[in-house]
């Protein structure tokens, strides 16, 4: 604690230097919305001797503002203490005078909160490494970004997808959301139009998880602020249009020794993968179902995660291939021991930038510690197998509705045993309490009702 004492006072040095008076501290809920706390920039000292206070209630928020329970979280009574972490601090370039720094949720006793997402990541990360292991992780990010005309949406672009022509629509604002995000040192892989009506897409570059998660905070953070000073708004709701393909936000992972090498490269099993790194993929695989109740959070998700829409709507792993849940990419021979990884294609913008990279790592590790195998890849779209087929490779859908997938976290063990009992029990009665006050809505309500929620 004392040493976050030492470096906020650095911090608030260096940043009064830098024209700075205010800090956004921020939270991401078990709802997934992005909530911020902003303090003067003369308390950020205090809030990390003792941390900003918050209602003990936001275990359980729903993405509409509405609140669940559980036995052991829910109600009025209770406080967290949101503890800026100083060491990611970060000046926002669009809004000089106001910086950035995610939280951890302590409390009032000083440990740290059994809810707290961001502490649940850290300790996969610990436990990755007492095991010799350390994993590198990428999202990117698709959203949509209109004009509001009256009652009307008037998307950035209309296509066609990829084309000089959306781009050229699209590059004020795209200069200036660029240059925001590298000045915020955030590594940007690459950026274009994407497919559907105003959607865009950027891919960041490799980091640890922690960083890749802190980083898909801010990246969004900053979509919002930039695009509003262009008289715009992003959304990253799963559905923006009904009928359009929805917004994915995938995310790239690898799997690395101790010294330093790619475990999914340079080995003896199936696409020169490694024991370890196969055994990791194969609990990730075994683990999906549970997995999409993480990054698939919402009613509306199941809408997007479909067959024929490069979604990953079924249980299955390929090679480059755009309809398995899991794609794996080798990469080109001389580049593989730095590129190879696996793409997980079933998840959507909705997705906690934490939880999800917090549990594929307890998935895969869990797989190390119990020795398991992939099935065989598939290079096949699956919907297009007979049901014989699919039976005799053993693929299956994934959860097809909000409430399946919450069935299937309640069972894993594997994620309880990881997330804790309290984390674990708020994220399922928060998934369940999300599919009740959705049901029986229309696509066109979903649509209408997620739209700037995320």
């Amino acid at each position: 604690m004392q040493d976050a004492i030492q470096q906020a006072m650095s911090s608030v040095r260096t940043l009064q230097e830098a024209g700075v008076r205010y800090v956004i501290a921020s939270l991401v809920d078990s709802g997934g919305i992005n909530r911020v706390k902003a303090v003067p920039l003369d308390r950020l000292v205090s809030a990390a001797r003792s941390g900003i206070g918050i209602s003990s209630c936001w275990n359980t928020a729903l993405s509409d503002d509405a609140f669940t329970a559980t036995e052991a979280s829910g109600g009025p009574s209770g406080d967290l203490r949101l503890v800026p972490d100083t060491g990611v601090l970060v000046q926002l370039a669009h809004t000089p005078q106001w910086a950035w720094a995610p939280v951890d949720q302590y409390l009032q006793d000083g440990n740290v909160s059994p809810g707290c997402q961001r502490s649940f990541l850290k300790r996969m990360v610990e436990r990755a490494a007492q095991l010799g292991f350390s994993v590198k992780m990428a999202y990117e990010f698709e959203w949509f970004t209109a004009r509001e005309e009256g009652e009307t949406l008037a998307p950035i672009h209309s296509g066609p997808g990829y084309s000089s022509a959306a781009w050229a629509r699209v590059r004020p604002l795209a200069e200036d959301l660029l240059a925001a995000l590298m000045a915020q040192d955030l590594e940007i892989e690459q950026f274009h139009p994407e497919y559907a009506l105003g959607q865009m897409e950027i891919s960041l570059g490799v980091g640890d998880p922690l960083q890749a998660a802190d980083a898909n905070v801010l990246l969004r953070h900053t979509v919002r602020s930039v695009s509003v000073t262009h008289g715009c708004r992003a959304s990253f709701s799963p559905i923006t249009i009904a009928g359009q393909v929805g917004n994915g936000c995938h995310i790239h992972f690898s799997l690395w020794s101790a010294a330093g090498e790619n475990l999914f490269t340079g080995g003896d099993r199936i696409l020169e993968l490694t024991p370890d790194g196969e055994a990791f993929l194969a609990g990730v695989y075994k683990e999906l179902p549970a997995i999409v109740a993480i990054t698939c959070p919402t009613a509306l998700s199941y809408y997007r995660i479909q067959p024929h829409h490069w979604a990953g709507a079924y249980q299955c792993w390929g090679h480059e291939n755009r309809e398995a849940a899991l794609r794996f990419i080798q990469g080109m021979v001389g580049s593989r021991a730095r590129t190879a990884n696996m793409e997980l294609k079933s998840a959507d913008t909705a997705g906690h930038p934490y939880l999800v990279p917090a549990v594929i790592i307890a998935a895969g590790l869990a797989g190390v510690e119990q020795g398991l195998r992939l099935p065989p890849p598939i290079s096949a779209d699956p919907a297009g197998l007979t049901e014989a087929e699919l039976t005799a490779r053993g693929i299956t859908r994934l959860p097809q509705t909000l409430d399946a997938a919450a069935e299937a976290l309640e069972a894993s063990r594997v994620l309880r045993s990881a997330m804790g009992d309290f984390l674990h029990d708020c994220t399922v009665a928060v998934r369940r309490a999300e599919a009740e006050r959705s049901r029986g809505q229309s696509l066109d309500e979903l649509v209408a009702g997620h739209l700037w929620r995320f």
